[in-house]
């Protein structure tokens, strides 16, 4: 596996930014960095996105991660992926696409637990381990994507299903697990994943920028489970052409959505995709609705998204 350039500088830059809290998710090592790619390919690196104020006097901490491979890593719920205390083990995620992942789960815990670290440690192939701490305290490292942005952006809430009870901020940040009201599903047949979601965002109707309500962007992916997910697209999701023409430069930089991402036209809606799976087990999706196409959100904002998951068992 070769070595994306771009997440080499997000790597060194990521893990520059976060020395006071996460020394130890980086190799003594540092010449591995411009070394030659490990046979077992380069480590998945845990990242600390921040910690959130819950408004029950609950905290909760953001993780995500950067795998430098040009390819998807999995690493299943063990010795080589656990969370310290062990009570918060097993929500994180043991599928790891290629790049820069942000928000992937959080781990919320009590008023009278905020001041014990919340370690995440992984271990790719024969790589050293590396971890990362939930830490509460540093005001460099507060989220505050439950309140509203500057231009009145928040969490999307959502449902799973149809018509399912939706949640947003704070009770996105629970990293509750839901079976999927389908259960149980068969190996090689397609099944149908719907939520279903509204930005409940309260914005100025005299800018001209929300004149038109903002989509909201949805991405399936697999999250947990021990074999492959294949995701494919659902007929009633639409396709967004090339807006440009061949001869305007921003016509090469198009590009379509992959098969799990779609867009919700807003302010509320259904997303749908179709999902087959190569073996038998348990999987968890997480599914992230984001409203990104507003000014006040972005994922290097850390806002505005909400993850749900869902619990599918394959017989």
């Amino acid at each position: 596996m070769r070595i994306k350039t771009k997440f080499i500088v997000l790597a060194i830059l990521g893990l520059s930014a976060f020395s006071a809290v996460t020394a130890n998710a980086q190799s003594a090592d540092n010449g591995r960095f411009l070394s030659l790619s490990p046979p077992g390919g380069l480590p998945i690196i845990p990242v600390l996105e921040g910690w959130i104020s819950n408004p029950d006097g609950t905290v909760s901490y953001s993780f995500g991660v950067i795998n430098r491979n040009d390819e998807s890593v999995d690493i299943p719920v063990g010795e080589s992926n656990y969370i310290e205390p062990a009570k918060y083990d097993g929500i994180q995620q043991t599928h790891f696409p290629a790049g820069r992942s942000t928000g992937t789960f959080t781990v919320t815990v009590p008023a009278e637990e905020q001041d014990i670290d919340v370690w995440w440690y992984l271990t790719t192939g024969e790589s050293e381990t590396l971890k990362v701490p939930g830490r509460y305290g540093s005001s460099a490292y507060e989220l505050d994507f439950i309140l509203p942005r500057p231009q009145g952006g928040l969490q999307p809430r959502v449902g799973i299903g149809e018509d399912g009870t939706q949640r947003g901020a704070p009770y996105g940040l629970r990293g509750e697990v839901v079976d999927y009201p389908r259960n149980p599903a068969q190996v090689g047949i397609p099944v149908e994943i719907i939520i279903n979601a509204t930005d409940p965002a309260e914005r100025d109707p005299e800018d001209p920028r929300f004149e038109e309500a903002i989509p909201l962007g949805v991405a399936f992916g697999k999250h947990q489970g021990p074999g492959n997910v294949e995701f494919t697209r659902h007929p009633d999701t639409e396709v967004p052409e090339n807006p440009y023409d061949e001869d305007n430069p921003r016509f090469r930089r198009f590009q379509e959505p992959e098969v799990n991402e779609l867009q919700i036209k807003g302010p509320s809606g259904v997303g749908r995709v179709y999902a087959t799976f190569s073996e038998a087990g348990e999987y968890i999706i997480r599914t992230k609705v984001d409203v990104h196409r507003g000014p006040d959100s972005s994922n290097g904002d850390q806002c505005c998204w909400t993850n749900v998951w869902q619990r599918v068992v394959v017989e």
